[in-house]
């Protein structure tokens, strides 16, 4: 349980989710009764080998896909038994995702990138929303920009605006920096480090990279679908203010 609680209602609760695919004749356990809270302001990267339920605890933590037993409280609501059409309405109301690849329209500029969400939920003041999360991220003078005439890290900061607009519980981050260079990754984590900091947003990063997540507040380790381990960060490091050690390079 994150020190972060401090009494407050978790963000989100699991309790022994499992998540078990059928390949063939044969039955995959990608999750074993996994159990988790992360607190508003909570700032958690997951992390563990291939293998080890990741990507199955990202979709399930995403509402993507419905867990095989075990409940999940997202914010309050419990999202383990919802329809699909239920479950899509919770996502857009709840969660600013942001993925690796970024996932903009190629010929879309951005503040129109940004507005897709709140068009998806039926908000009003579009405009004025998208152009406020573009301002957040950096971006206010850039909001006639098509994803060509961007940078990557450009590119993952409207992605960011895009998952900020609609002031989800939280935001969850499919390695966020993974297609960046040094530079741009670490101007991506100073935003979301400042959201998280100055704004009190929940981040969860889902992330294979132990430099990235020592950026955090929070390290869940997973392994063979279970929760290894689950620690504070005592000694947070600061983004663009400390130099990635040779050894954790990725490449």
């Amino acid at each position: 349980m994150s020190a972060v609680g401090n009494g407050r209602n978790p963000v989100i609760k699991i309790e022994n989710m499992t998540k078990v695919y059928q390949m063939g004749e044969h039955q995959v356990h990608a999750l074993n009764g996994v159990s988790l809270e992360v607190y508003p302001g909570d700032f958690v990267a997951i992390m563990g080998p291939s293998g080890s339920g990741k990507s199955t605890m990202m979709n399930m933590l995403g509402a993507l896909d419905q867990p095989t037993s075990g409940a999940y409280w997202l914010d309050g609501t419990d999202v383990s038994q919802l329809s699909d059409d239920a479950l899509a309405d919770v996502r857009n109301r709840k969660i600013g995702f942001v993925f690796q690849n970024f996932n903009l329209l190629s010929r879309t500029p951005a503040l129109q990138q940004v507005e897709l969400p709140l068009i998806y939920a039926g908000k009003g003041q579009r405009r004025e929303r998208a152009r406020k999360a573009l301002e957040l991220v950096g971006l206010g003078d850039r909001i006639g920009h098509k994803p060509s005439e961007l940078s990557g890290g450009q590119q993952q900061r409207v992605a960011i605006a895009r998952a900020l607009v609609n002031e989800p519980a939280i935001i969850l981050a499919d390695e966020p920096t993974g297609n960046l260079d040094s530079k741009s990754g670490t101007e991506v984590m100073q935003i979301f480090q400042r959201l998280n900091h100055e704004q009190g947003i929940t981040v969860i990063f889902v992330t294979h990279d132990p430099w990235i997540a020592r950026h955090t507040k929070r390290v869940v380790t997973l392994a063979d679908g279970k929760v290894l381990s689950d620690e504070m960060i005592l000694e947070q490091l600061i983004a663009g203010k400390s130099a990635r050690p040779s050894d954790m390079a990725l490449h």
